[in-house]
């Protein structure tokens, strides 16, 4: 299921390009386009979900798919070794703009507490 006004159903679809980094059958990992760390990759899942509590009620086991490619991107960046940091943004007001669950994989670098 896909949303024709979402940007990220777009990037899945094709229509709009990314710098993809990973795939599967269930996801897809690119390159933030405005990186907040050194690595930034963000991890989707093909379907359409608006956050990361709709997706958790919806379908849990793709909620897990995302964030195993979340740690398999961090292994692949280099950087599960030394730390990384994943973060969903539910709603605007949490920072959340692309109404698309997204997982934020942030390292290669220190990030420091509290975020935000």
């Amino acid at each position: 299921m896909s949303e024709p006004a979402c940007l990220f159903c777009k990037i899945v679809s094709g229509e709009v390009p990314a710098k993809v980094v990973r795939e599967t059958a269930r996801t897809v990992a690119f390159r933030d386009i405005n990186p907040q760390a050194p690595t930034h990759v963000l991890v989707i899942p093909r379907e359409h979900h608006v956050h990361v509590g709709a997706l958790a009620a919806a379908d849990p086991e793709l909620l897990a798919a995302v964030l195993g490619e979340a740690h398999e991107v961090a292994v692949d960046e280099g950087i599960a070794e030394t730390g990384y940091r994943v973060v969903f943004n539910t709603g605007a007001q949490a920072g959340q703009t692309v109404f698309h669950v997204h997982a934020h994989v942030l390292g290669g670098r220190g990030l420091g507490w509290p975020p935000g």
